[in-house]
Order: structure tokens, then C-alpha cells, then sequence
């Protein structure tokens, strides 16, 4: 039976980046790694599993890094403030050794201040970071590349569920795959991503890790011409704006910005929610955006994700998949149709998103406070609360139960450790690479005694 230093369970950044630490940087020679993943490798994925494989969701995101310990995740939590900057700079080199060479946009005080002045006039919150994009299509080639580099320095198994998580007096021994087969470790980093988020909770309950409650983000992906949002977009990139309602005072915010792009559907286990694509080189008409309400319920409630799954499942139900519907026809109590989506004079990026009506799927709640945001928005760039502006739902974000986790990202078990979003603990790609490294520096002190 194989016994190994560390098995990594999952591939996408988290896992991908804890084994680059650990295969590439280690003083200690001949390390035995395994990474354990329920879907393909990267050269044999296609978007009909968008989630699982090599590179996780992230291989065929919009490949946004967002150079801030403020932005995606919770990281700044467990690692103090100088250290996590430190961290999110040396993910960046390892990105840009792979290939990213795209320009940072939104690290210049001087050009974003009378961004955030216009915000604020309008009653909004402009959070301003760096920001490096990739570009979906570019995503593909970095994850080979990273690939390429870990090729006969671990052993892999694609296609293969982790099932359980082995262990004995308070210590982690391993993992059992679906197949029954078992493989011991002295380490073990789970790192199974959103898709394997109900897992992972089922680990934690198994061992009695204790999980806190995340949010679950619900509402509506915006279209727009690009030239409504080109001055904030071509200085930032992503403009990250924050509002909180007056009738509910629930928060509310844009959320993955994509300049020139272009909306898509994104199919989850048995049913979709939809998101937004933009490309390094091809260029639509159009900007796209999400317009998110966060809501942390509290007793005697905690099933966040099932909420969430249930919104999605009801628009699918009524719009046959993805509902797209003008604004002006919302704000009018009508639904929209395919005439008047026809003679609108933006155009629909998602070609098979069905006209309809989102007030039938979304509560009034979202609603009040997504029509509420855009009219703040319309005075930060005038023409978003336009009759022709396009919605589309729903757009929901699952977020993981969070596990409790030490600074150096340990489960209560020895020797098991828990990072990226499945874990709770991030929400984008760079805090997710950050969090592997994190896991795989703390197993190389360990193995080396330094």
C-alpha cells in the first residue's frame, strides 16, 4: 500500500498552488504527493463540467486576480495583514511566471479618486483594488502551463471521488476513494472547491469540525453598452460598488464586472444560474455585471445554499433555463417578450436566455433593493437605469460553511488541513491560490523541522 507525504484532494487553485509549493519549492527532496480529483485532467475538460477538473471553476472564469486582501475572501482573518499581502504578491509572481502579462488596472490613487467622489455623491460605497484579468481564454493555456511544470514531480488520479477521510487518535491517516481503494498520508490538504462544498461539510460533521454559517448572494446579472460604464471600466476595470437599501437596509453590490463581454449560463447539478465571460482579445458591445443582495439568515434557519438553489431552479422553471427581461418592462409589471427584446436597442449577449417576467422568480425583497441600487447607479454612470438595460436570473452565490481552521488553515484534526472556497475561507482565485500556500508551507515546516 502507497504511503505518501501529503495528499492534496482537489484541483483547482487552491489544491493546484499547494502542490507548486510543495513539489517546487521544498529543500527537502523526493517528496511523495498525491493529488486526488473528481474530474479530468486539463487537457481533457470541457465547459459541460465548468466546476470540476484541473483548475477547478477558475479554468473557465473570467480570470479576474484581485490583488487585495480585502477582495475574495477571509484570509486576512487567519494570517496577519502584512503577512497576507506578502502572500497575495508572491501568487501574483507565480501567475506571471506562468504567463499572465495583462496590465494592473486600479492601483493609481490619482485616477480612481474621482471614481470613488462620483460614487459616493450617488450614496454608494467604490471599493478600489489592483486588479490583473486573464481573460477566459487565456485561462486554459496558464492552467496547462502549471501543469505541465508539476508533471513527474506528483502522482495524480483524475476521475476519482475522494469519499472519506481516514484518520485514528485525533490524527489525519489518509483518504478513501469511491473505489474503496485507501491512501495513507501523513498529511492531507482538502481542497475540494464549491462543487465539493456539501462534502466537505459532511466531512467536518463525520469528525466534529466545528462550521460557521456564510452568506448566500442572490439576484440579477446586468447588461448594459459598454460605453455606459467605459470611463470607470477602462481605469479599474471592475468597478466594486456597495450600497445598502433604505427600505430594508440589506447590502447590496456589483460583483464580477466584465467590460466588452458577454453573459453566460452556468450549469450547476441540475439546474443553472447565470454569470459573465470577458476575453483578453474579443471585444462584444457590451458590459455585463452582477447585482448582488447578501443575506445571513439567522435561526432557526441554516440552509443558506438550498435557498439559493431553490430561486435558481424556479426561474429555470419558468423560463425554461435563464429569464431575461428589460428593465423597463419590470418596472412596468409586464413581462418581457421577443418583441420587445427584438426592438431593444441592446442587444442580448445570451442568445438562448428566454424573455419573461423575474418578479414570478425573484422575492419582492431582491427586488426592491436591485431597483433601488440601479437608480443609485445611474448617478454614478448615467444610462444603467434605462428602459433598455437588460436583466437576467437568476445569478445566485453559493458560499461554503466555513470550517474552523487554525492560522495555518488545520482542521481540529492533526495534520488535516482545509483551504480554498469549498473550505469557506475564500471566494476567488487569488485568496484560494493564497490559501494552499499557506496549508503547504505550514506541512514543509513540519517535514523539515524549520
Amino acid at each position: 500500500m502507497a504511503h505518501y507525504d501529503c495528499i492534496i484532494a482537489g484541483a483547482g487553485p487552491a489544491g493546484i498552488f499547494a502542490a507548486l509549493e510543495l513539489a517546487l519549492t521544498s529543500k527537502k527532496k523526493g517528496l511523495k504527493i498525491l493529488l486526488i480529483e473528481k474530474g479530468k485532467d486539463i487537457h481533457e475538460r470541457n465547459r459541460k463540467d465548468i466546476f470540476r477538473g484541473w483548475g477547478g471553476a477558475g479554468a473557465y472564469s473570467d480570470g479576474k486576480l484581485n490583488l487585495s486582501r480585502d477582495i475574495g475572501g477571509s484570509l486576512s482573518e487567519y494570517v496577519g495583514a502584512k503577512e497576507l499581502d506578502a502572500l497575495i504578491v508572491y501568487a501574483d509572481s507565480i501567475f506571471i511566471k506562468y504567463g499572465v502579462t495583462s496590465v494592473v488596472k486600479g492601483a493609481d490613487r490619482d485616477k480612481t479618486a474621482p471614481f470613488e467622489e462620483a460614487a459616493a455623491r450617488a450614496g454608494l460605497k467604490l471599493v478600489t483594488f489592483p486588479v490583473r484579468h486573464i481573460g477566459t481564454d487565456r485561462c486554459v493555456l496558464l492552467l496547462k502551463e502549471m501543469r505541465e511544470a508539476l508533471k513527474g514531480r506528483m502522482e495524480t488520479l483524475f476521475d476519482t471521488e475522494a469519499a472519506e477521510v481516514l484518520h485514528s487518535d485525533g490524527k489525519v491517516a489518509g483518504i478513501r476513494t469511491a473505489d474503496g481503494r485507501e491512501h495513507h498520508a501523513e498529511f492531507v490538504i482538502l481542497c475540494p472547491g464549491r462543487a465539493g462544498s456539501n462534502w466537505l461539510q459532511g466531512v467536518a460533521r463525520a469528525l466534529s469540525i466545528g462550521t460557521a454559517v456564510n452568506p448566500i448572494d442572490i439576484g440579477v446579472r446586468v447588461e448594459v453598452p459598454a460605453s455606459v460604464l467605459r470611463a470607470a471600466t477602462d481605469c479599474l476595470h471592475e468597478a466594486k460598488l456597495i450600497y445598502n437599501s433604505k427600505r430594508f437596509d440589506d447590502p447590496v453590490r456589483t460583483f464580477c464586472m466584465n467590460p466588452y463581454g458577454v453573459v453566460v449560463r452556468e450549469r450547476n447539478d441540475g439546474f443553472s444560474t447565470v454569470n459573465g465571460h470577458s476575453f483578453s482579445v474579443k471585444k462584444s458591445e457590451n458590459t455585463n455585471f452582477a447585482l448582488l443582495v447578501s443575506t445571513t439568515f439567522t435561526e432557526p434557519f441554516h440552509e443558506a445554499n438550498a435557498y439559493g438553489e431553490y430561486i435558481a431552479r424556479l426561474a429555470n422553471l419558468l423560463g425554461e433555463g435563464i429569464i431575461v427581461q428589460r428593465l423597463g418592462d419590470l418596472q412596468h409589471g409586464r413581462r418581457s417578450t421577443v418583441e420587445r427584446i427584438k426592438k431593444n436597442s441592446v442587444t442580448p449577449s445570451l442568445k438562448d436566455a428566454t424573455p419573461g417576467d423575474l418578479s414570478f422568480a425573484l422575492p419582492y425583497r431582491y427586488l426592491a433593493d436591485i431597483s433601488e441600487m440601479i437608480k443609485a447607479l445611474d448617478m454614478f454612470a448615467p444610462g444603467i437605469n434605462s428602459p433598455s438595460t437588460l436583466l437576467y436570473g437568476a445569478e445566485v452565490k453559493f458560499y461554503s460553511m466555513r470550517l474552523k481552521l487554525t492560522s495555518t488553515l488545520e482542521t481540529p484534526v492533526k495534520n488535516l488541513f482545509a483551504a480554498g472556497d469549498g473550505a469557506g475561507v475564500t471566494r476567488g482565485i487569488i485568496q484560494a491560490s493564497v490559501s494552499g500556500i499557506i496549508a503547504a508551507r505550514e506541512i514543509l515546516r513540519r517535514l523539515t523541522g524549520c
